[in-house]
């Protein structure tokens, strides 16, 4: 058998409004999730000979694998019975960044598995996605899409106008559930007709393929959550704002910073500015999918 393969961007929140908690324990939200040209690359193939179940292998990710999770759920929730398989992940993707790296993968690799089975029932797959995180579902058909409920309403936006982004990771990993346990201890969670409000404002702006959406409704509500638990972020942010950024803001849960311009040649400039930070600052374009695949090659520079 030759090897599948899928790409994996990485995402970036333009803007995060953090709602009340659900029934279920997760909070609802409103996002733009945008996929950018910074991609993890994964294989699948037939596992070794004599192996006893599916593998995962990831240089420089230790411990479970969200893949490992989203094979063995897809297996449970289809029934699919096929032989062992293996899936090798080339990792570009910063982890725990906050650029929903693992939920990229995990995406990716039930495109895969959908195509090894011949089993791609949409509402499957997004079961299955969705039993796995918040940010999975978005990653199943990656594109610009705003996200409501705690993730998994997707609502599909016009591509965007070209611009650069700037990212600015750290060496340090913030988990996404601490970020959200400190969200609730500062009482930052809106109410529920405030984050209806702000999702009708965030369709209307971006209904014609704007770039990103007025400043006031670039807010992340989970950055003071971050910036509470990694004071540096705010210097960082500082330095973002100091090198041209038109807005700089966490990423996500971070601890990566992005900032925002107009083109790719700004953001550039402004990675080269900050050259002198570890890990090293890159810019990138947003990523769009093919018009022959639903994930596949990209427009615009990455990796």
């Amino acid at each position: 058998m030759t090897a599948l393969r899928e790409t994996a961007p990485a995402k970036i929140n333009l803007g995060l409004t953090l709602g009340p908690l659900r029934e279920d324990g997760r909070h609802l939200l409103v996002t733009v999730m945008q996929p950018v040209a910074l991609c993890d690359r994964l294989s699948l193939s037939p596992a070794p000979l004599g192996s006893n179940g599916d593998i995962t292998i990831c240089e420089g990710v230790e411990g479970e694998n969200l893949v490992d999770k989203a094979i063995a759920e897809f297996r449970s929730v289809s029934g699919w019975r096929g032989a062992p398989l293996q899936i090798e992940i080339e990792k570009k993707i910063p982890v725990a960044a906050g650029m929903a790296g693992g939920s990229a993968d995990a995406g990716a690799a039930l495109r895969l598995l959908a195509r090894v089975s011949a089993i791609s029932d949409p509402e499957l797959l997004m079961a299955v996605a969705t039993e796995l995180g918040a940010d999975v579902p978005g990653q199943l058909e990656p594109r610009r899409y705003l996200a409501s409920g705690a993730g998994e309403k997707l609502h599909a936006l016009p591509e965007a106008a070209p611009f650069g982004i700037l990212v600015v990771p750290s060496d340090r990993g913030l988990s996404t559930a601490d970020v959200f346990a400190e969200a609730d201890r500062l009482d930052l969670p809106r109410s529920g007709a405030e984050l209806e409000a702000r999702q009708a404002e965030l369709v209307g702006a971006l209904a014609a393929g704007a770039a990103f959406a007025p400043l006031e409704l670039l807010i992340n509500d989970l950055e003071p959550a971050s910036v509470s638990l990694a004071p540096e972020l705010a210097w960082t942010l500082d330095e973002v704002r100091s090198a041209g950024a038109q807005h700089a803001m966490v990423c996500g849960s971070g601890p990566t910073v992005i900032g925002l311009f107009d083109d790719l040649g700004g953001a550039q400039a402004a990675a080269l500015a900050l050259s002198g930070r570890t890990p090293a600052p890159f810019a990138v374009e947003p990523w769009y999918p093919s018009p022959f695949s639903k994930a596949g090659p990209k427009r615009g520079s990455g990796q």
